[in-house]
C-alpha cells in the first residue's frame, strides 16, 4: 500500500491501542502522544518523488532545481514574496504602460523561475503575450515555465554570462533574480537591452520585509536540523515497524525516548517563530509525522523510509534558498551604485526607489527603472 492509498482508511483504534500500549510502561508521555492522534485524519500530500538534483551542480543551483522540481508535483515548500501585492502592482503598472506605448516589444527575463513575470506579463498586455525569452540556472524551472506558456523560449543559463547577443532585446526584466548571479551580473543583462530599450528589477532588499522573513525562517530550520528531527524519526519508525512485525519492543522504546526531545524542540521552534514560520514548513512537518504514526499499520516501511528522506532533502534545500537569499539582498549604498553604474553605461534612470505601500512601511524590495540612451 503506498502514501497516496492509504488516505482514505480510517484508524483502526485497537492498532493505535495496541503502539500506545508497547510503550506505555516506560513512556507514558508518548504514549498519550499517540493516543491524542489515534483520531486526527490528515492526507498525506508531501510524496515527492522528483527531487534529485545533478550531480554536476553546485549547491546553490541544486536547492533551487530541488524547489522547483517539487513546484512541478506540486510538494515544494514556498517563499519569496513573488505573489505580494505591491510585487503584482509593480508588474502590472508597468507592463500597461508598455502595453500603451509598444507593439509586440521582444523581452528577457533574467531567473525567472516558474514565470511570475510572465504570468503577470500575459495578464497586463491586452493582446497576445510579447516574445518573451526566459532564462533561468534551474533546468526544472525552465521546463514547468515552457509547460505553462508554450509560446516562451526557456534557456538554462547563468546571468552572469549570457549566451546572447548584444542590444537584441526591447526590455531587460528579472523579478529577485539577477542579484543571485552577484552585481557584476547586471553589466551582462544591461549588454542585451538595445537604444531606445528598458530595464525593470525588482531586487531584494537588506533592510526589507522578505531579508527579515528569510533570516527567520532560516533559523527555524537550522534549529529544526540541529534537533536531528529527521533521522531520530527515521530511527523511530524502523524500530516501530520491526516492532509491529515481531521484532524487539524494547528498540522501539529506545527509539520513542530518543525522539522525544526532538518534538519538544519542534514545539519550541513554533513557540519562538510562530506556527507560520518557514512557511509553514515546521507546523506542516509536525502534523504530518505525527498523523503517520498514528496509523503506522497502514503504511509500508519502505514509503516512510523515502518520504522521511525525501524530505530532508527538501528542507535541506529550502534552508539552502533562505540563505541564497539573503546572501543576494543589497542595500542602500549597493544600490546607489548600481544606479552610478547605469548611467555610466548610458542608461536614464527613470525610478529608483523601495518598493513600499506607505512612506511608513517597510519595504519590500528596490524598485529600479531604467532606459537605454
Amino acid at each position: 500500500m503506498n502514501l497516496r492509498s492509504v488516505t482514505n482508511y480510517s484508524i483502526a483504534n485497537n492498532t493505535v491501542t495496541k503502539l500506545a500500549r508497547l510503550v506505555q510502561e516506560d513512556y507514558p508521555k508518548f504514549a498519550k502522544w499517540i493516543c491524542y492522534n489515534a483520531c486526527i485524519i490528515k492526507r498525506m500530500t508531501n510524496d515527492n518523488n522528483k527531487m534529485n538534483a545533478e550531480s554536476e551542480n553546485s549547491p546553490l543551483i541544486e536547492s533551487w532545481d530541488t524547489y522547483w522540481q517539487g513546484a512541478l508535483t506540486s510538494g515544494a515548500y514556498t517563499g519569496g514574496g513573488s505573489s505580494h501585492p505591491l510585487v503584482l502592482g509593480f508588474w502590472d503598472d508597468y507592463f500597461r504602460q508598455v502595453d500603451d506605448r509598444e507593439s509586440k516589444p521582444k523581452i528577457i527575463d533574467i531567473a525567472s523561475g516558474n514565470g511570475a513575470v510572465v504570468e503577470s506579463a500575459s495578464n497586463a498586455f491586452t493582446g497576445s503575450l510579447p516574445e518573451f525569452t526566459c532564462l533561468d540556472v534551474s533546468d526544472s524551472a525552465i521546463r514547468m515555465l515552457e509547460k505553462r506558456y508554450p509560446g516562451v523560449h526557456g534557456m538554462v543559463a547563468d546571468a552572469a554570462n549570457i549566451p546572447l547577443d548584444s542590444a537584441s532585446y526591447n526590455i531587460a526584466t528579472s523579478q529577485f533574480g539577477v542579484e543571485y548571479a552577484g552585481l557584476d551580473a547586471l553589466g551582462e543583462v544591461t549588454r542585451l537591452v538595445a537604444p531606445g530599450g528598458e530595464l525593470a528589477l525588482l531586487v531584494h532588499h537588506r533592510d526589507g520585509i522578505i531579508f527579515e522573513e528569510c533570516g527567520e525562517s532560516l533559523e527555524a530550520v537550522q534549529e529544526m536540523e540541529s534537533a536531528e528531527f529527521i533521522p531520530k524519526c527515521i530511527a523511530m519508525f524502523e524500530a516501530g515497524f520491526a516492532a509491529m512485525q515481531g521484532g524487539d519492543g524494547e528498540r522501539y522504546r529506545t527509539a520513542g525516548k530518543a525522539f522525544a526531545p526532538a518534538i519538544k524542540a519542534m514545539e519550541a521552534i513554533m513557540m519562538k517563530h510562530g506556527r507560520d514560520v518557514a512557511a509553514g514548513t515546521v507546523l506542516k512537518v509536525y502534523r504530518d509525522v505525527r498523523t503517520i504514526h498514528s496509523r503506522m499499520r497502514h503504511y509500508e516501511p519502505s514509503a516512510i523510509q523515502d518520504w522521511l528522506l525525501n524530505l530532508q532533502q527538501e528542507i535541506e534545500a529550502y534552508a539552502g534558498r533562505m540563505a541564497s537569499m539573503r546572501d543576494a539582498a543589497i542595500d542602500v549604498a549597493q544600490f546607489t551604485q548600481v544606479c552610478a553604474d547605469l548611467i555610466e553605461k548610458d542608461f536614464e534612470i527613470l525610478r529608483a526607489e523601495p518598493l513600499t505601500g506607505s512612506e511608513q512601511d517597510q519595504p519590500i524590495a528596490w524598485a529600479l527603472i531604467a532606459k537605454k540612451k
